[in-house]
Parts: structure tokens; sequence; C-alpha cells
């Protein structure tokens, strides 16, 4: 049988290469090189695959297609119900963030129903996965385990152990002997992963493939790799933070708007129902620079605490630091305050963080965040009842934002009773509205000017 050969080709026209440029001669294009693999192509009188025959779409059963549960809510909630028999996964995340812990509760699971589970552990050797299981309490007995990363073992594995549930840990340490390049480059990331789709639909096993993240956080490997598979899902969350968000960038199956959030214990992850307790269980309303924020991620709707700090600095260039916030957009805030209400910030360091390691990026936040900049900046605490959400414009004025029912519905339901919105809000049963023009307005109570102090 003819080896394959390993080319480059161009990801803007298709130009292949023998060896790595960092120019396209055919078009022009750089960086646009990746590596690709040149297979024999057989004749069409070589072909020997199965033919599929054409039927009409109402004699499709698509029941076929229905999701079984994993009996883990959350990741069941993000999923529309489940794991579907036949598709392929890919749950990426960082280093640490909770991946195989994920998917061994899931085997554990799926192994507790009465499915058998296969884990290749092409990472870890079994004894320390053992270990790890006995400490999350999974059920071993319907856990198979085959430590390898050559593709031919791996398929022979999954045709011996027949599971109902695959887990790859991970994609990237896979290597498929014809393809001639080292473990984790683009071209056997692909070619494995094209490998094991093939063997998930023939054969009908759900397949879960554990995928590394680059620096900016995007999936490692081929952009295909996205491509090929039914679901991508990217698993978030601080390792310094026991909050986790499992979303679905993807989903042939269902929706994309879901979002499940877990809890990392000693025990393993906790599905949380509601957040809440999480997010809000430490905080301390009394102290100045703290407002209580509804941010919307997917479908659900989460109360997130915002702090600031404002402190005196003889530095020349004053810091500004954000966690959790967008640090550009914490800049332009200030720029605002000082601008369309006069504080002053050019002697003074200013710090902002969302407590729990949840990311607050959208500009529902805006106002809740310079609330509490002016609340640190005056020392008057704010009302521990009071939730704020609106978006902030250039000219001061406080903009309304979508879902403002379901988040100050969310508010209620919490036992915030005021909320500051901007004008154009709907009122809502349970919650006194101070509805306001600009910022200047909103920040008014928490504003000393340089005559009172």
């Amino acid at each position: 049988m003819a080896r394959t050969r390993t080319i480059h080709r161009c990801e803007s026209c298709d130009a292949t290469h023998a060896q790595w440029a960092g120019q396209c001669s055919a078009c022009g294009e750089w960086n646009t090189l990746v590596e690709a693999v040149d297979r024999p192509k057989p004749s069409g009188a070589a072909y020997r695959g199965p033919a599929s025959k054409a039927v009409p779409l109402s004699s499709v059963d698509a029941t076929e297609a229905g999701a079984r549960p994993t009996w883990i809510s959350e990741f069941d909630r993000v999923l529309g119900g489940g794991l579907v028999p036949g598709s392929v996964t890919l749950l990426g995340g960082e280093p640490g963030v909770g991946k195989s812990t994920l998917t061994l509760q899931l085997l554990g699971t799926v192994a507790a129903s009465g499915r058998r589970g296969l884990l290749v552990s092409a990472e870890e050797s079994p004894q320390q996965v053992q270990l790890r299981a006995g400490r999350l309490g999974v059920d071993r007995d319907g856990v198979w385990i085959v430590a390898e990363t050559a593709m031919p073992a791996i398929l022979g594995a999954m045709s011996e152990v027949q599971p109902d549930l695959l887990v790859v840990d991970s994609i990237q340490t896979v290597f498929d002997p014809e393809v001639g390049s080292s473990p984790g480059s683009v071209t056997q990331v692909r070619e494995c992963a094209h490998a094991l789709v093939l063997a998930a639909k023939a054969s009908g096993v759900a397949t879960v493939l554990v995928g590394h993240v680059t620096k900016e956080g995007a999936l490692a490997g081929p952009r295909v790799l996205e491509h090929v598979v039914d679901t991508v899902l990217s698993f978030e969350g601080d390792r310094h933070h026991a909050l986790r968000l499992l979303r679905a960038s993807k989903h042939r199956f269902g929706p994309t708007g879901e979002l499940g959030l877990f809890e990392m214990r000693d025990e393993g992850l906790i599905a949380l129902e509601d957040p809440a307790a999480l997010l809000l269980g430490d905080r301390r309303p009394e102290l100045a620079g703290s407002c209580v924020v509804p941010i919307t991620e997917g479908r659900r709707t989460l109360l997130v605490e915002v702090q600031a700090l404002v402190a005196a600095t003889k530095a020349p260039m004053p810091r500004r630091s954000a966690q959790g916030i967008d640090t550009g957009r914490l800049a332009v805030l200030l720029a605002v305050l000082e601008k369309r209400v006069g504080f002053r910030f050019f002697e003074q360091d200013v710090y902002a963080s969302a407590v729990g390691g949840v990311r607050v990026n959208e500009p529902a936040a805006d106002l809740g965040i310079a609330m509490a900049v002016a609340s640190a900046a005056s020392g008057i605490a704010i009302e521990p009842e009071i939730v704020a959400c609106g978006e902030i414009g250039l000219g001061g004025e406080v903009r309304r934002v979508a879902q403002m029912e379901r988040r100050l519905a969310e508010a209620v339901r919490l036992g915030f009773s005021t909320a500051v919105v901007p004008l154009a809000t709907p009122d809502v049963p349970g919650l006194r509205l101070m509805r306001v023009k600009d910022v200047a307005d909103a920040v008014r109570p928490y504003r000393v000017r340089p005559s009172d102090s």
C-alpha cells in the first residue's frame, strides 16, 4: 500500500507546496500554509465503499437522533437532553480547568445507568486515572480504560469493548502511523479526528474528544476539527476559583444558548442549579465600591457582584487594572465619569473586579461598574438591596439593554427590592425602579464634590 506524504496547503487558495513558506506563491497571502496529507486517490474501479440509496425525507426516522441523558444535569442542559448515539463532541478548555474530571464523571454516570464507557487515556496512566476515580467516587465497574495513543490500537479497543460512550483524552496526543508527521501536528489531529468520526458514525457510539486550547483561548489544531464534529463545547473558569462554565459554540442536535454551571470541589464537579450562593454568598454590602449587576450567559441570568477600589498614587502613570472585566471598557467608563460627571482619576489608581471567577463582558454591566467606581471614590456604600443594569454611552446617557425584564425578574427572585435602570424600562412587579437618564443621575448619591471634602 502506498504511504501518504506530508505537503503544505494554502488555506486561502488551496494551492499545495512541497515545504512550508511564509507566503503562498500562488495567491500571495501570508502565513496561510498548513500541513496536509497527500493521499493516493483511488480510481473509481478501486472504490469498494457502501453505496447510499436516496430516500424520501419523510421516510427518515428522526427518533434515531434522540439524546440519551448522562445524568449530569448541567451537562444535559447544555446538550439539550444528553449525548446522541453516534455523535462526536469536542470538549476544549485550558489546562487544569477540569476537563478530565468532567469526562471521568461522565463515564461514571453512564456506567451507573447500566451502559458501558471506554476511556482512551492518551496522557495519563491507568493508575493515575484509578486514583482520581476513587477520589471522585466514580462507579468503575462499567468503565473500561486503555492507555493508547496509536489510532489502530484505539479502533481495535473500541471494536472489542463495544462501548456506549467513548472518551479520548486527548485528541492532540493520538497519532496514525500511516501519516508521516509527529503527534500533535495539524495533519495528525485532522486525520485522527476524521477516523474517529467515521468509527463513531458506523458503530453508533457517542464520542467525546478532549482538546487543548491555545494561549488565546481558541481550540488548538486545524479549523476543520471543529467542522467535522457535531458539537463543540468550551469548559471555562479560573483555576483559582471554584466556578466552571460549560458552553456550546456548535450543536447540530439543538440550540447553543444554554449555559452549564459547576462548582469544583475536592469530590469533583458539582452541578449548580442556582449559583447565587456561590456568587453572592460572601458579599459585604456595607463596604464602599460594591454593586450587583444582572448579566445574561446564554439563556441564564446571573447576579454578579462587581467591586471597585480607588486609591491615591504619586506615580506619573496611574494604574488601571481589571479582573473579569474588560480593561478597555473600564478605561472608557472612567473617561465618561471624568468628562460627564466631574470625577478626577489622574492621581488615583483604579482597580475593578468581577467576583467569583465570572467574566463580565456585556455592556449591561456598565452602569453597575460606574456606580461601584463612584462609590469607591467617595467612600459611600451602595444600598445592599440595589442592583444596576444599563449601558453607558460616550455622552454619559444610560441606554436600555436586551432582556431587561428577565434580568430584573431574577433580581426579584433573589430578594433585591430596587433597581437603577434606564428611563425606558417598563415596570417589574415586586421591584422599585430608579430610572435615570444619564450616569450623573445614577452616581449623584455617591459623589463627593471637592468643596464637601
